[in-house]
């Protein structure tokens, strides 16, 4: 069995601290995380540690903070080239920018670049799993998971359904997709740490067939997830009332197709009224809060204080390419801001949940990543509170929550100092 050590500052938080207050945040201002062969086998004080495991060596990290890598929730690698796309609101940015960007994937060269340059992005600001959009195309997917198998990474994604309202260069059938999926899932899974998700685009793009389709295959596969668009803009939300006149809402309209769940993983649930929120809270379903994007296409602001009411499952979303960075710490820094702009404050320590813990929750993933806890994955980064001058002057001498707090508003990649993958680098900077 290959052992080893390192030695940071150690700081994840296990729970939700709104629920769980401070018992949920566990610290180690000189600690020690232990791995053996990519699992983690101990996590706590150095001195304590380090006497029990005398002959293992130490890599030295003192001076940096050690924590969970980072779980992005909603993210859409074809877009990569898209991020920073100017002007209109969602329905008008797609038909402008991202399906004729997707339609390139049909290109599996293409692809393959665009997922090895996605993925070392990710990597890069810290994200070691991620719920990811591909297209259309399966062979899309293949370049994703044939990348992400190489770097070992947990990615979770599937094909894009979409039979209408789309190019025609963009549309399957309910027939075609439910069989190029099927073959996905035969072809990936149980390799490496790679999952499926079922993905209707939104409710828009699928006809009731594909929906219904789509259902199919997700009672079906239980291991797989529903990763789709909920609610995320107001002329959206208008178009799919128009569409689906005999749903009570833009949620049932997935719930009637047997959508919803406690596998499905809906990204925004900007619009959502309480009666929504408690049919998702009672089905287990989660939401990504995409924070940057909501902002970006003028969507909306987020309500997480009603989320929380209800009890949803929350976490984090990059989405790349409506949003604007790659970087989960930027994201919570906006995150930070719409909760302002609701009359809320997200707490520091809760900000690294949703983007840890809450996250790995969302996608299923909890008893193998998100809190660094004995037996689960050595997925981890290093943060560096000094990684430029401001943020070197604004942490000096600081507590730990006004450290984690100005972080997540002033860093960004430059902060995260290294990348770790089940206890092997993936990322150092420089």
């Amino acid at each position: 069995m290959s052992a080893w050590a390192i030695r940071a500052e150690l700081l994840a938080v296990r729970a939700d601290p709104a629920i769980a207050g401070t018992e949920a945040i566990v610290h180690h201002a000189d600690g020690m995380l232990l791995i053996e062969d990519g699992i983690v086998a101990a996590f706590g004080d150095h001195a304590t540690l380090a006497e029990r495991h005398l002959d293992v060596p130490v890599e030295d990290r003192r001076g940096l903070l050690l924590v969970p890598g980072f779980v992005d929730c909603h993210v859409h690698y074809p877009q990569t080239e898209r991020i920073a796309a100017h002007g209109a609101q969602l329905l008008d940015w797609l038909e402008r920018h991202i399906f004729p960007a997707e339609q390139a994937f049909a290109d599996r060269p293409h692809a393959d670049a665009v997922a090895a340059f996605f993925l070392d992005e990710m990597l890069r600001n810290g994200t070691t799993s991620a719920l990811v959009f591909a297209t259309v195309h399966a062979q899309s997917v293949d370049a994703l998971f044939d990348a992400a198998l190489a770097r070992d990474m947990r990615i979770i994604s599937g094909k894009t359904l979409m039979d209408r309202q789309a190019p025609e260069a963009l549309c399957d059938t309910p027939e075609s997709g439910r069989a190029e999926s099927e073959a996905l899932i035969a072809r990936w899974r149980g390799r490496g740490r790679l999952g499926y998700a079922v993905t209707p685009r939104f409710a828009l793009t699928s006809t009731p067939a594909q929906l219904a389709s789509a259902g199919d295959l997700l009672a079906a596969h239980p291991d797989a997830l529903l990763h789709t668009h909920l609610s995320e803009n107001l002329g959206e939300i208008a178009a799919v009332g128009e569409a689906f006149p005999e749903a009570a809402d833009y949620l049932d309209v997935y719930a009637r197709h047997g959508l919803v769940g406690p596998r499905s993983v809906f990204a925004h649930g900007i619009h959502l009224d309480d009666g929504a929120m408690g049919r998702l809270a009672t089905a287990g379903a989660a939401i990504a809060f995409c924070p940057t994007s909501n902002l970006f296409l003028g969507s909306g602001l987020f309500d997480l204080a009603r989320a929380d009411a209800h009890g949803v499952c929350v976490g984090m979303g990059t989405d790349v390419g409506a949003g604007t960075s790659f970087s989960i710490l930027h994201t919570l820094g906006e995150a930070y801001k719409v909760c302002q702009m609701r009359g809320s404050s997200l707490d520091p320590f809760r900000a690294l949940w949703l983007a840890t813990g809450a996250g790995a929750a969302a996608l299923s993933i909890a008893d193998r990543v998100g809190g660094l806890a004995v037996g689960q994955e050595a997925d981890f980064i290093l943060l560096d509170s000094a990684a430029t001058p401001l943020l070197a002057r604004r942490t000096a001498a600081r507590p730990l929550a006004e450290r984690l707090f100005a972080l997540q508003i002033l860093g960004d990649d430059r902060a995260v100092a290294e990348t770790w993958l089940a206890g092997r680098p993936a990322h150092r900077r420089g």
